[in-house]
C-alpha cells in the first residue's frame, strides 16, 4: 500500500488542516500495512501476548477501524451490513482464510473506501452514523489516527521480537 498523495507530513505543512490530517493518517496506515513485510505466514500469526494481537491481527483490526469511522459514522450503513463483527476484540479473531495477501488487499480497499467517504466533506461536518452520537470529522480523524499510531507501536515491537527470534 502506498501513501495516497505519495507526501510525507513534512511536505503538506502548509497545506490546509484537512490535508494534512489525511498525510498523517495515510502514513500510519501505510506503517501498519508494511508491518508484514518479509514476514511468513506464521510469523504474521505469532502470538507473543496473551491478548489475540498479532501482527496480521493487528492489520484486520485495523480494517474494522476503517469501516466503523468510515463506513458507519460516515455513511451510516450498520456494523452488520458492513460485514463488521460484533465487538472491536472479535475484529483480531483471524480465520483460516485470513492471509497476508488477503488481509492487506482488505485493508487497501477499507482505506481507499475511507478516503472516498469523507472526500466532500469539511473537518467541521457533522457525523451522525456512529452509536456515539453525532461526531465532527476532525473528531474522527484525530481519534482514528490515534488508533493508528498506538497499532503502529505494538507492531514494531511484535515485528522486532519476531525477527530477533530468528525464525
Amino acid at each position: 500500500m502506498t501513501m495516497q498523495n505519495k507526501q510525507t507530513p513534512l511536505d503538506v505543512d502548509t497545506e490546509p488542516l484537512k490535508v494534512q490530517l489525511e498525510t498523517f493518517l495515510d502514513e500510519h496506515r501505510a506503517a501498519l500495512h508494511a508491518c508484514l513485510d518479509g514476514l511468513t505466514e506464521e510469523q504474521a500469526r505469532r502470538s507473543l501476548v496473551p491478548s489475540r494481537t498479532t501482527l496480521l491481527g493487528l492489520l484486520k483490526h485495523a480494517i474494522y477501524a476503517e469501516k466503523v469511522w468510515f463506513g458507519e459514522a460516515i455513511t451510516g450503513r450498520s456494523r452488520q451490513e458492513l460485514g463488521l463483527p460484533p465487538s472491536a476484540d472479535d475484529s483480531f479473531i483471524l480465520t483460516r482464510e485470513d492471509t497476508i495477501e488477503s488481509v492487506r488487499r482488505a485493508h487497501g480497499e477499507a482505506c481507499e473506501a475511507s478516503r472516498l467517504a469523507a472526500t466532500d466533506l469539511g473537518l467541521d461536518d457533522v457525523l451522525r452514523g456512529h452509536r456515539w452520537g453525532p461526531l465532527p470529522l476532525r473528531w474522527v480523524y484525530l481519534h482514528v489516527l490515534r488508533e493508528l499510531a498506538q497499532h503502529c507501536g505494538h507492531a514494531d515491537i511484535l515485528r522486532e521480537q519476531i525477527l530477533s527470534a530468528g525464525e
